[in-house]
């Protein structure tokens, strides 16, 4: 591992929080893999068994109406699909902000993440989601840990835990959701908000 890699000194200042559905995993400055430099991944599952989560801000070039005919109609600009992870790249993920006051309890297309954000049904239809889904994202693949590795690499320093905005995952394309990210948290992230993905580039 390289020397520059310091985020668990950094990250381990900081008071650390538990992963669970709905948080985010924000990527140390520096992180060594490159599957996951500037990544926010949001968490759709995690316990004992197993942690599954979406990489937010990695945008394919596909047109979502290419592959979801209809379905770019309820999407968040850029209507595109995302790149959630590397595992079952061909399998697609959903997610959605809801309309205000929306009962996410009541509507069987939906599973609560965290406020308005939701995890989407995908074998519902468009016109199933558009009364009560805002806007929606598709993502294909996802992002999985197994057994005990999330809270190894969490203690290692390598990821940061707080909880999403629904903004988070309807971001605009010119969006750098990671730095925004960084820019809400405690001191001292905001101070790297603007570090490279690539330290070559610095």
């Amino acid at each position: 591992m390289p020397e520059y890699f310091y985020a668990d000194r950094l990250f381990n200042a900081l008071e650390r929080v538990d992963p669970e559905p709905g948080m985010l995993l924000v990527s140390a400055p520096g992180m060594y893999s490159p599957d996951f430099a500037r990544t926010v991944v949001l968490v759709l599952e995690h316990d004992a068994d197993h942690t599954l989560g979406v990489v937010l801000n990695r945008r394919s070039e596909v047109a979502l109406a290419n592959v979801m005919p209809g379905w770019e109609e309820l999407a968040a600009k850029p209507q595109a699909v995302h790149i959630g992870g590397p595992v079952s790249p061909e399998s697609a993920v959903g997610l959605g902000v809801t309309h205000s006051g929306v009962d996410i309890s009541s509507s069987p297309h939906l599973n609560r993440l965290a406020n308005r954000l939701v995890l989407l049904d995908l074998n519902a239809t468009p016109e199933d989601l558009a009364p009560v889904v805002e806007a929606i994202r598709i993502f294909a693949g996802y992002a999985e840990w197994a057994p005990g590795q999330l809270d190894d690499e969490i203690l290692r320093g390598d990821w940061f835990v707080t909880p999403a905005l629904p903004t988070d995952v309807v971001a605009s394309a010119g969006a750098d959701l990671w730095g925004d990210v960084m820019r809400r948290q405690p001191m001292p992230l905001p101070l790297f908000a603007t570090f490279p993905a690539n330290l070559e580039d610095n």
